[in-house]
């Protein structure tokens, strides 16, 4: 069968648009489940591969609180536990730091979400970008990049070792001869690392998926190291075909070293995408979220992006002022919109209402064909495997294209037109792992 590039859709509240939730078309409640659910029924019917959603532990205290909708949003596990059971084949990956949890509670929560789901979790494991979450956690400073990155690698194998706790074939259940699971069908971990000491099991049995599949969004040197040696899926922003090309190539052409071949690893940047039946209709749905950004909001937004800075004290008008590397937040993320604000010449202003919609992320505005003819180039140019699809609003820009780019990219052979199996990994084409832990041991 012909490479078929996946597709995730990116839920963020009321839209990834900053100002979503001033659109008259919007509904501004961002816990307002339905609008969900709706989202989840448009993207599992025109066959995604899943849904995702993104995570703070911590509420915004700056200009940004008081003026956008993501003041307030729901725990992404609770969410996405709801959503299984409104749908049947899509899958369900969410967001959680390895800065401020446990191994122990994440190993858990992501089985059971497997098991309840039959086979559709997903992990997006990340270090944290937003320093205000320390505040929360007993802490008075965010834990340093490096540090974060050295937790997050360990984090990661404890998790796994724990996933791996059961062998497929443990439980008999036998009622006849009262015996629930083979007792040499189970391990205890007994880990002791530098960050973590957890002695196991994992009381949830091997998920269907055997382990969930394991999601990261690090591009930083660090970030891209831990991908190649542990991640199944890497969501990235990539601003052009050119710089996406060097990243695909570069992570990809690192999971030798680990023994892995390019197929084990799938490369999804996000893409920020507003759809219309003629070039004006887009730009005219585009520029209806522009007119409703506060410039304070998006200076706000370029701040936090930028890695926790407050850049409340510099005059709109003016450029953006040379920081210093972050160690809160994401170093990649900092470069990329650094380089933008210099290459393009744009004031603070300019470039927080550039950022209002797609953070960074590429984005298009154009008509089906037009957007089928990036994302094409991107695939086939060895820039993505796939897209993390961003749109303005809630649900209605996910059913734009749903209806109106699916459709396009299904008749040029690149999309699924059905589901042909039923579990996450099978739909972006990842083996289930094989339990390392107990291959020698003879079937009972």
């Amino acid at each position: 069968m012909n490479r078929q590039m996946s597709l995730g859709a990116f839920l963020m509240a009321t839209g990834h648009h900053i100002a979503a939730w001033r659109h008259p078309d919007v509904p501004a409640d961002p816990l307002d489940f339905s609008s969900y659910r709706r989202a989840a029924e448009i993207a599992e019917a025109a066959c995604f591969d899943a849904l995702f959603v993104a995570d703070s532990v911590a509420a915004p205290s700056d200009t940004l609180a008081s003026h956008s909708a993501r003041s307030v949003y729901f725990e992404p596990l609770t969410l996405l536990s709801a959503l299984s059971v409104v749908t049947e084949r899509i899958g369900l990956i969410a967001t959680a730091t390895t800065s401020y949890n446990e191994p122990y509670h994440i190993a858990r929560k992501y089985a059971s979400l497997d098991h309840l789901s039959g086979g559709r979790a997903g992990w997006n494991l990340v270090t944290s970008d937003a320093a205000a979450e320390a505040g929360n956690f007993g802490r008075s400073a965010h834990i340093p990049h490096a540090e974060r990155y050295a937790r997050a690698r360990e984090f990661q194998q404890v998790v796994q070792g724990l996933w791996d706790s059961w062998a497929d074939d443990a439980f008999v259940r036998d009622k006849a001869q009262g015996v629930f699971h083979h007792p040499d069908a189970v391990r205890t971990l007994d880990h002791v690392g530098e960050h973590f000491r957890v002695r196991g099991p994992l009381n949830v049995a091997r998920s269907p998926q055997g382990r969930p599949v394991l999601v990261q969004a690090g591009s930083s040197e660090t970030g891209r190291e831990l991908a190649a040696e542990s991640a199944e899926v890497v969501f990235t922003a990539q601003p052009s075909l050119a710089r996406a090309q060097a990243f695909y190539a570069d992570l990809k052409g690192r999971l030798q070293r680990y023994g892995r071949s390019e197929d084990s690893l799938k490369i999804m940047p996000g893409v920020f995408v507003v759809v219309g039946r003629s070039v004006a209709e887009a730009e005219d749905k585009y520029q209806q979220f522009q007119a409703l950004v506060d410039p304070r909001v998006g200076v706000a937004l370029l701040g936090r992006m930028l890695g926790n800075f407050d850049l409340s004290g510099y005059p709109l008008d003016g450029p953006l002022p040379e920081l210093p590397p972050t160690e809160d937040g994401q170093r990649s993320r900092q470069q990329l919109l650094t380089e933008l604000a210099g290459s393009e010449q744009l004031t603070l202003a300019e470039l927080g209402r550039r950022i209002a919609g797609g953070r960074g992320h590429y984005s298009l505005i154009g008509t089906p064909t037009q957007i089928a003819d990036q994302l094409q180039a991107w695939f086939e140019g060895r820039a993505a495997d796939g897209f993390n699809l961003l749109v303005p609003h809630l649900p209605a820009g996910l059913e734009d294209f749903a209806s109106l780019v699916v459709p396009e990219l299904q008749r040029r052979g690149l999309f699924r037109r059905q589901y042909q199996g039923r579990t996450l990994r099978e739909h972006l084409g990842l083996e289930r792992p094989a339990n390392p832990y107990f291959v020698d041991r003879g079937q009972p």
